[in-house]
């Protein structure tokens, strides 16, 4: 198995968005935090040899991430045609080996059908819902997951613990992992008043 730092220098190449929308919430997740989440769930038997479901891919990262440590093959959902064509360029830059398929829905509204003889992944980093008429956009995404995974990785913001909590519980599901991530963020819309920030975020284990 690769290190996390030699995963993450595979991942710098990957490109991020073009002309992000601030109706989806669209920024990039960074190459350290998906080495990280993608090497954690790999640790944890997690990624190889499992079906591994990217949601709200964006232009690919976590996806590419785990199709570097041997999936039986990783699928990427994105509502955003532009993101899906980077995501299809960053596949070829990174150059893994394992099974791709990039599908253009909505991931709270899935259309896959999937084999249950394999272990089913999610790795999402998805909207927040900090934007007005975005709101709870974060469990949307978990309704869709409880669905059809039996285990997911995902990146939500500071201060979601008792909420995801609640909802895993009422789901029948088992919250195993919590920790903290923090991260910078550039600039990309107008009405952000400093040319970079930090985020803080909490990422979550859950066994469905």
């Amino acid at each position: 198995m690769a290190t996390k730092a030699a995963l993450e220098a595979q991942l710098a190449v990957v490109a991020g968005f073009e002309n992000p929308k601030v109706s989806l919430e669209q920024y990039p997740t960074p190459p350290d935090l998906a080495a990280h989440l993608v090497h954690l769930a790999d640790l944890r038997g997690d990624i190889e040899g499992a079906t591994v479901l990217d949601l709200g891919s964006g232009t690919g990262m976590l996806g590419l991430g785990a199709a570097l440590r041997s999936p039986a093959r990783v699928v990427g959902v994105e509502l955003d045609d532009a993101a899906l064509e980077t995501a299809t360029d960053n596949a070829r830059r990174v150059g893994a080996s394992a099974p791709i398929d990039w599908i253009r829905a909505d991931a709270t509204r899935l259309p896959l059908c999937l084999p249950d003889d394999r272990q089913v992944t999610v790795l999402m980093n998805p909207p927040f819902g900090a934007q007005r008429g975005n709101e709870h956009a974060d469990r949307a995404f978990l309704e869709s997951v409880a669905s059809v995974a039996d285990v997911s990785y995902s990146v939500h913001n500071e201060g979601s613990k008792e909420f995801v909590e609640s909802f895993v519980a009422d789901a029948g599901g088992d919250l195993t992992d919590a920790f903290r991530a923090t991260f910078d963020l550039d600039r990309q819309f107008d009405f952000h008043d400093e040319d970079r920030r930090q985020l803080d975020a909490e990422v979550f284990r859950i066994e469905w």
